[in-house]
């Protein structure tokens, strides 16, 4: 990169064979990119665990640097431990601890462990060989009270050791100055690299934002409901819209971006190129 900004690109782990070759053409275009690392998401509770070390494995083979999420979920701490041993061998330096979500069906009785302890466990079995990254919610997390629990919780896992932290999306660059504006009171000085999701279909945003917790704006929303049948006009209008989302926050300071790339490489390269990098 010419600059000190940290741009990456996130991958969910492939469940077919067509999916992995898929991946493989979507990694090489991305990579071309010179990113500063991709990282490879690890399904509701570790669903995709095994097919997340694998591609973690084969990404990390062609250079590439490539963050592993990791989640306690349901699994025991030596197997935790057993797989942080493995990516430390492999030589994988950078890691993206999350609490996890549930998968889907199981109900309050499973035992979720918070993020912070995963880092403190992290920290603890191997020191400071890795990088670690946290996840932050500037639109506050669906289950958090309030903004200063969200601080309070966000702080705990920075306090715990975590290196750096990514957003979950959002279309709101308000949402995002704010809150880091608070984390900077609360003496929180790690980078907070923006997470964004491109816009290439109007039912399954609406979908996924209504899951996770992340607010469309009206207006928004309502251009991707008109334009939901000409999929060229959604696609333009969504890449138009990120990209001026992306410009606000880079010109406002934002150490970086991460693109939700859902396995694809032109939403994210379209935006990319609007943006000039």
């Amino acid at each position: 990169m010419s600059d000190n900004r940290l741009f990456s690109f996130e991958f969910s782990a492939p469940k077919t064979e067509a999916a992995v070759e898929k991946l493989k053409t979507v990694h090489g275009k991305l990579n071309a990119l010179s990113p500063h690392f991709f990282s490879v998401t690890y399904g509701a509770g570790g669903s995709t665990k095994d097919g997340t070390k694998q591609t973690v494995l084969d990404l990390h083979a062609t250079g590439s640097v490539v963050a592993p999420h990791l989640s306690f979920g349901g699994d025991k701490p030596e197997l935790i431990e057993a797989l942080l041993k493995e990516y430390q061998a492999a030589g994988v330096r950078r890691l993206v601890a999350l609490r996890g979500d549930r998968p889907s069906g199981i109900g309050g009785g499973m035992n979720m462990t918070h993020a912070n302890e995963l880092v403190a466990f992290i920290r603890e079995h191997t020191g400071d060989h890795f990088h670690i990254d946290v996840a932050a919610y500037p639109e506050i997390h669906p289950e958090t009270e309030d903004i200063d629990h969200e601080i309070k919780y966000f702080k705990m896992k920075v306090d715990a050791g975590a290196n750096s932290a990514i957003t979950q999306y959002f279309y709101n660059a308000d949402a995002y100055f704010r809150f880091r504006d608070l984390c900077e009171k609360a003496g929180i000085d790690i980078p907070i690299v923006p997470g964004i999701m491109p816009i290439t279909n109007y039912k399954g945003i609406v979908r996924f934002s209504d899951l996770c917790g992340a607010e469309i704006p009206r207006w928004i929303e309502k251009h991707l409901q008109s334009y939901e049948h000409d999929p060229d006009r959604l696609k333009a209008f969504g890449a138009d819209v990120v990209t001026g989302l992306c410009e606000r926050l880079l010109e406002g300071g934002a150490p970086g971006l991460h693109f939700y790339t859902l396995n694809q490489s032109l939403p994210t390269l379209k935006i990319w190129n609007n943006l000039g990098l």
